[in-house]
């Protein structure tokens, strides 16, 4: 009876110690998984193609299983209330990245809200000193029914804080222009249906972001080199900043920026980015070719530094973007830029250099649904030293979460699910959402994501950086 018992014992621990085996494999597994490493990619993806593993989100559907919050997620996604993806979700998912917010929680997109004035082209950025308080900007949109003849355009800011309920980041006090003076440029090249430009009064589009120390505005305006250009201020002269020495070297006097030529008689949507040796620079486009050059104090230029990888970037964007399918289609930079390090902060051996460490920004291809446009934006990566060559681009369009779309059924084909009746979202900044951090963040840092919606509202959606860069497709390798 006791060997009887002895082997019954010894079985028991041998059972126990496989289980304890295979939960610290598994364990093991999962760990890897969630490691950003860009030395590991698969050639798994939905087009064949290669692209980087991001691991499973970690914060899209937080929570212990069997509480509240796991409730409505599956696999990872969050789900219906029965449990299960929707069916739109499932579709989307195969010809789209989908981007859940990680703090609502219905995970939707939040509204960002400057109370009486209506506003497109956001940005925000944490407040310096404020906690739970971020920094908006946005242009001021003039809706039609209160639309006189005017070519007066303003960009209004405000401190913003969050609903409880996360859905909305509204202003704590009524808005306030932004004190940016109007251009008076070369009227003369302004010509035939541009003529209008040497009429306007005012900053277009402003976009506001960190650098690697303090914070900066571009905006459009007059050009003294072109009909309508690009402009640079040091943000914190615009705005009560509170105590802080403003360097002559860091734009306190507003400069135009320039370009290598030629120039385009309307330039829109440059950024800059800064190396690994905090060197600045401009990137002025992505397509049809890609142009950026070393920047100046005085806002002059170098020569254009895509030309040394012109092949091999333009090779990269032609295997994951779409091609054109008719004139009215076009690729477009769209976001400031943010350095990114493809290891978790939380990780203490994850230390930032030249072989982990890129520029992150976002481009958009914007499509004719109709008469409606639709705007699909694609992540970039690119290394942040010589010959600044493009590393990643997205493998799919990114589906921000809470979109609109009135399409009812769907063939699985992104043009029936891209109606002409969707939601319009064009994203116009990307930053860091903890307070005190400026250019620089980790892989499972959160970061915001600001858009427009229909040219008269403004949206945001705060992501990890992990989720926004999963599926994307290494250039590297052909």
């Amino acid at each position: 009876m006791a060997t009887k018992t002895a082997t019954r014992l010894m079985l028991i621990a041998g059972l126990l110690s496989a289980v304890i085996l295979v939960a610290k494999l598994q364990s093991n597994h999962l760990d890897l998984q969630t490691n950003f490493l860009s030395t590991y990619h698969s050639t798994g993806g939905p087009y064949g193609q290669s692209y980087i593993n991001a691991g499973e989100s970690e914060t899209a559907c937080s929570g212990v299983p069997g509480s509240e919050a796991w409730s409505h997620c599956r696999d990872g996604q969050p789900a219906d209330e029965d449990g299960r993806r929707s069916e739109f979700e499932e579709e989307m998912s195969r010809t789209h990245h989908i981007l859940y917010s990680v703090s609502s929680p219905d995970r939707k997109y939040f509204k960002i809200d400057f109370g009486r004035r209506s506003v497109l082209n956001p940005s925000i950025i944490p407040h310096p000193e404020l906690p739970d308080t971020w920094i908006i900007t946005a242009q001021l949109h003039k809706p039609p029914s209160a639309r006189m003849a005017s070519v007066w355009f303003a960009e209004l800011v405000c401190n913003a804080a969050f609903s409880d309920d996360k859905r909305v980041l509204s202003c704590l006090e009524p808005p306030l222009q932004l004190p940016i003076p109007a251009t008076f440029g070369d009227a003369s090249k302004c010509v035939g249906d541009l003529s209008y430009f040497s009429l306007s009064v005012g900053p277009h589009d402003a976009r506001v972001f960190y650098g690697p120390e303090i914070p900066y505005t571009i905006y459009g305006s007059n050009s003294f080199f072109t009909c309508f250009g690009q402009w640079i201020s040091d943000f914190r002269i615009l705005v009560d900043w509170g105590i802080d020495t403003i360097q002559e070297h860091e734009f306190r006097q507003y400069r135009e920026l320039q370009r290598p030529m030629p120039w385009n008689a309307v330039e829109k949507n440059w950024f800059l980015f800064w190396d690994d040796f905090g060197q600045m620079f401009v990137h002025h486009d992505i397509a049809p070719v890609r142009v950026f050059a070393k920047l100046e104090l005085d806002g002059s230029v170098g020569p254009n530094l895509a030309l040394a990888t012109a092949t091999s970037d333009q090779a990269c964007l032609k295997r994951f973007l779409p091609p054109s399918a008719n004139p009215t289609e076009r690729i477009h930079q769209a976001t400031n830029s943010l350095a990114i390090t493809l290891c978790a902060r939380s990780d203490q051996s994850c230390q930032p250099d030249s072989t982990n460490t890129f520029v992150l920004f976002i481009i958009q291809q914007k499509t004719l649904q109709g008469l409606h446009p639709v705007y699909e934006p694609y992540v970039v990566l690119t290394r942040r030293s010589m010959p600044y060559e493009i590393y990643a681009v997205s493998s799919k369009p990114i589906w921000i979460f809470g979109r609109k779309t009135a399409a009812k059924k769907s063939d699985v084909s992104s043009s029936t699910l891209l109606s002409e009746d969707s939601e319009m979202l064009y994203v116009t900044s990307i930053s860091w959402k903890s307070h005190g951090q400026k250019y620089h963040g980790y892989i499972d840092d959160t970061l915001f994501l600001a858009f427009g919606r229909e040219d008269s509202a403004a949206g945001g959606i705060d992501v990890t950086a992990r989720d926004l860069l999963a599926e994307l497709g290494l250039c590297a390798g052909f």
